[in-house]
């Protein structure tokens, strides 16, 4: 059974870093997309940061040039570093991914448990 499973969230003052990592598991065959979202209280999942196997990325205006998403294929792992934190930055974080298992033929999307970040100001 494919999973994914977030990590590095906490509390950061303004101005702060974090590093959140996805963890994809299990029998997998192929990743294509892995992406980060957030989402706020009470409102949809937005995205944040996508990357695709080949290593194209792209960012949502909110978050270019301060959020930086990278990948570990070997590891089936992708990162998403934080910097310049803002309050309007809490929320939780999403890892969302297309994953073929072993013994499937098809891309399935998956999502991890989610992470929180929280900036104070």
């Amino acid at each position: 059974q494919v999973q994914l499973v977030e990590s590095g969230g906490g509390l950061v003052q303004a101005g702060g870093s974090l590093r959140l990592a996805c963890v994809a598991s299990g029998s997998i065959s192929v990743i294509n997309r892995m992406d980060w979202y957030r989402q706020y209280p009470g409102k949809q999942r937005e995205l944040v940061a996508t990357s695709t196997s080949a290593g194209s990325t792209n960012y949502a205006d909110s978050v270019k040039g301060r959020f930086t998403i990278s990948r570990d294929n070997a590891k089936n792992t992708v990162y998403l570093q934080l910097n310049s934190l803002k309050p309007e930055d809490t929320a939780v974080y999403y890892c969302n991914a297309d994953i073929r298992s072993s013994n499937s033929p098809i891309l399935r999307n998956y999502w991890g448990q989610g992470t929180q970040v929280t900036v104070s100001s």
